[in-house]
């Protein structure tokens, strides 16, 4: 028997978007019967004219399925203060009874946002964005950097220079001037030992012999085209760290409350508030936010017992912990 939904309006005029890349359907409701649908495209110009419409219909309500990345723009346009925006999740908007689940429109859209029937996900403010995109594409330049060292070590492998088995750190300082020298087109084994530090435990002999290889043209190109990278990714990540210094100004109580927890970081610290800002009132209770971030770990239930899929031995009772996952937005 096929469930019926019973709609009781609780927002009095919304509007549901559709959101593509090239085009953006909306339906404004006032009612669960009368809807006006129109379509615009994704340039500013016509999203502006979709703001205006709705402030002309009376929308005080919008209520979008985060497509991608194709709603931000959409959200930047129409975040003020006439509307309150909806990010839903797209399983929440399967999920209702009544619809086919291939089915996705503003109509459908705006009828459950009258009703008050959709749930709308974590979205920080504009500061904390903002900060978030810096702080991601830090981690990104980090991880080149370190991707290209890497690749230098290798490049090392290939010419038989064993300098990952003498030395602990390849990416510390005595291994960084070898590379170097090396990389310039060194060969004096002796001017190369000259760069190994003091607190190097292995024998200089045995780090002679690592040393000695068959660097050719090719090698040495290869290595300086990933030190031109390395230099270039760490000269972006100095810029990076000042910015995120000034848009983390705002936060500096929160950052130095946050350090006091064993293990974290000013770096950390910064991390933490750009992912998950500073309103704690967006989460319930603290099993939300443990969801949200993606540190609860995944389980299956089975007869009122809930087993974790890393651990299925390890079980906890159903009632004692939602694990629901709450839509993740960024």
């Amino acid at each position: 028997m096929k469930k019926e939904i019973i709609f009781q309006q609780v927002v009095e005029v919304g509007c549901g978007l559709d959101v593509y890349k090239d085009v953006i359907v909306a339906s404004v409701r006032k009612n669960s019967k009368d809807v006006i649908t129109k379509e615009f495209s994704s340039f500013t110009s016509s999203l502006t004219e979709l703001r205006d419409w709705c402030k002309q219909e009376g929308v005080t309500h919008i209520a979008m399925e985060s497509t991608g990345i194709y709603w931000k723009p959409v959200f930047n346009v129409l975040e003020d203060d006439s509307f309150e925006i909806i990010l839903v999740n797209a399983r929440h908007v399967k999920n209702i009874p009544g619809h086919k689940t291939d089915k996705k429109d503003s109509s459908w859209l705006s009828k459950l946002l009258l009703s008050g029937l959709l749930k709308g996900s974590f979205i920080p403010p504009v500061d904390i964005r903002e900060l978030r995109d810096l702080v991601r594409y830090k981690k990104k330049k980090t991880q080149v950097v370190s991707a290209e060292k890497n690749r230098m070590i290798k490049i090392l492998e290939d010419c038989n220079i064993k300098l990952s088995s003498v030395v602990s750190d390849v990416q510390g300082v005595s291994a960084t001037k070898i590379v170097d020298a090396i990389t310039e087109g060194e060969t004096d084994l002796n001017k190369l030992l000259s760069f190994v530090h003091g607190k190097v435990k292995t024998d200089k002999d045995v780090i002679q012999k690592a040393l000695e290889g068959k660097v050719t043209d090719h090698h040495r190109f290869m290595l300086q085209m990933a030190r031109e990278s390395i230099n270039v990714n760490e000269n972006l990540i100095s810029k990076l760290d000042q910015q995120i210094d000034k848009a983390s100004q705002a936060y500096s109580v929160e950052i130095d409350l946050l350090q006091t927890i064993d293990g974290i970081g000013k770096d950390s610290a910064i991390a933490i508030i750009s992912e998950i800002g500073v309103d704690m009132s967006q989460f319930p209770n603290e099993h939300h936010l443990a969801s949200w971030s993606g540190v609860s770990p995944g389980n299956n239930e089975s007869g009122g017992k809930k087993k974790f899929k890393n651990n299925p031995r390890k079980q906890i009772s159903s009632n004692n912990l939602d694990r629901k996952r709450m839509g993740c937005h960024s």
